[in-house]
């Protein structure tokens, strides 16, 4: 079993896969490019690879990756508009997205990189609600270090307690789903509002 998770791993490919994996998956939720990133790093935890060099390429992958969605959405024009109008979840993301970045709180953009297709979402509605480069861009960098980070972290520690075999991925992996179903939460909870002030 070890050396299974080893071979899938071993030599500098992996890293082309993982770059190619995170760049498309804005585009492509559907790619594993998550449980990628857990597969190599636990197969680094013992001495397959490097951490370092893995998790820098996943966090420039992913930054590339929004950047490209950012400007198509940004040039996609009044096309991209009724595309985004038909769903009501790309909607409500895309004006709670413009609210926080208006606000500041760009932290809904590294949140919602733990969310299934939430990078997807919050790339494009950036772009498509034409938000300042400097307004998305460095929280874009900060999630994709921080999704990578994780990432390779759960997948070297699952690869130190659980050697690497396939059960030091699928803990790891769980891992990851279980913080993404906690950022989808995060994201869909309903902002508060505050009371209006009694009259005088």
């Amino acid at each position: 079993m070890l050396e299974s998770v080893g071979s899938l791993t071993a030599g500098p490919w992996i890293y082309a896969a993982v770059a190619a994996s995170v760049l498309l998956d804005v585009f492509l939720p559907v790619l594993p490019s998550g449980l990628l990133v857990i597969t190599a790093a636990t197969a680094a935890a013992t001495g397959t690879g490097s951490l370092l060099t893995l998790a820098l390429c996943a966090a420039t992958a992913s930054l590339l990756g929004d950047l490209v969605a950012y400007r198509l959405a940004w040039r996609g024009g009044e096309r991209l508009d009724r595309a985004i109008a038909r769903s009501r979840r790309l909607v409500t993301a895309r004006e709670r997205l413009g609210t926080a970045l208006a606000r500041g709180g760009g932290l809904l953009v590294v949140i919602a990189r733990f969310v299934p297709a939430g990078r997807s979402v919050v790339s494009l509605g950036a772009g498509a609600a034409r938000r300042k480069a400097s307004q998305f861009l460095p929280w874009s960098a900060l999630a994709g270090a921080a999704w990578a980070t994780y990432g390779v972290g759960l997948g070297y520690f699952g690869g130190q307690w659980l050697g690497a075999t396939w059960t030091g991925v699928a803990v790891p992996a769980l891992a990851l789903v279980l913080a993404g179903s906690l950022a989808g939460y995060v994201i869909r909870r309903p902002t508060q509002t505050p009371a209006p002030a009694p009259a005088a």
